[in-house]
């Protein structure tokens, strides 16, 4: 969806279905407004429940909420659609809904999808949670950052308030960007959360097809990137590229290894991407992602020479709470630093002046 060519739904429905080594699929109900759980649902269909594991998103309300433009639809918490009161209910229709669509009983994560600053600390959102976790609508939960990168301290902060009910948590992390996704993964390690890392393309980089000159569809998110992305990450790969031979892996597969190499890390969700006029499609691709199997041949010395290739710090602008952060009221996605979050980041050894800011 907005990344390369438009791949058509019977080949969707094909490449999602489980089985052929992947048995993991994600959703969230906010893409395509729905359309994407209705495709998922076209692939589980004839597929055994115990055959799989099936992660749904809930977050955006795209039932009464209006349409923003790029920034999609407003979250549920949002205070010009409803209250605290009004939490539960939404959690439970939008979960009930997401799973008719995917024509199955419930999830085996249900993840809060892209929360603003009210998910990640509302009691009322995380009791909403868990009300359909004990109805058995789900049976473990988590958060979901995003779209961008960012959101460190109020992952942990998350993690701090809620950690007996969080299972997992979703974070951005390949060996292009480390930063700041590694900052999260001591106090998964603490309270015990497992973590889904998306994005481990890189852009598609890794999947050794987008080479400089590389025509990115008009509509393609990746035009969102900077200028220069693609040959600066091209030399990274390159440096890389003897480690991924030396164990007899693709650079995808390299990604993979490296990221599953992270104590808490169990599973990599490279986006899987048919390029314009690549010889790699999109089922090849599939194929090279199921060919990942644990535990990562990488030695420690190998994931810290990577790491240091592809090192990201201070390379962009993130979301949540950072220190440069301007302007009085908080926006949906970004806010300042406060004398909580300060505290939070002293407890966890994190200097988010110098950590959480942009100084490339």
């Amino acid at each position: 969806m907005h990344f390369g060519e438009p791949v058509d739904d019977d080949r969707l429905a094909a490449l999602l279905r489980p089985g052929q080594g992947i048995a993991t699929v994600l959703t969230a109900d906010t893409y395509g407004s729905g359309d994407a759980d209705r495709v998922l649902g076209r692939a589980l269909a004839g597929v055994s429940r115990d055959q799989y594991t099936l992660v749904g998103a809930i977050g955006h309300d795209f039932y009464e909420g209006e349409r923003e433009g790029a920034k999609g639809f407003p979250r549920f918490t949002d205070p010009r659609l409803r209250g605290p009161e009004g939490y539960a209910d939404y959690v439970r229709m939008a979960t009930e809904r997401s799973l008719e669509r995917c024509g199955v009983d419930a999830f085996d994560v249900l993840l809060l999808h892209n929360p603003d600053r009210t998910g990640y600390t509302s009691e009322a959102v995380w009791d909403a949670l868990e009300a359909v976790r004990a109805d058995g609508l789900t049976r473990s939960l988590g958060v979901a950052p995003g779209p961008a990168n960012g959101f460190t301290l109020d992952v942990i902060d998350c993690f701090e308030r809620f950690g007996d009910r969080i299972d997992w948590a979703m974070v951005i992390l390949n060996p292009m960007e480390p930063w700041p996704g590694e900052l999260v993964i001591p106090a998964a390690e603490r309270h015990d959360v497992r973590l889904i890392t998306r994005v481990v393309d890189y852009g598609g980089l890794f999947h050794d097809d987008v080479l400089p000159g590389h025509a990115f569809p008009r509509y393609d998110h990746r035009g969102f990137r900077p200028a220069g992305w693609v040959e600066a990450g091209r030399e990274k790969l390159e440096r890389m590229r003897p480690i991924a031979e030396r164990h007899g892996l693709t650079p995808l597969q390299l990604a993979c290894h490296w990221n599953l190499a992270h104590g808490p890390v169990h599973v990599v969700a490279p986006t899987l991407i048919e390029e314009p006029g690549s010889e790699k499609s999109i089922e090849d691709k599939r194929a090279e992602l199921a060919a990942v199997s644990e535990p990562s041949p990488l030695s420690p010395e190998e994931v810290a020479e990577i790491r240091a290739i592809g090192d990201n710090a201070g390379s962009m602008l993130l979301k949540g709470a950072t220190p440069d952060f301007e302007g009085d009221e908080p926006l949906p996605d970004r806010w300042a630093v406060s004398d909580e979050l300060e505290a939070l980041a002293g407890r966890w050894g994190i200097d988010p002046a110098r950590q959480l800011t942009k100084t490339a």
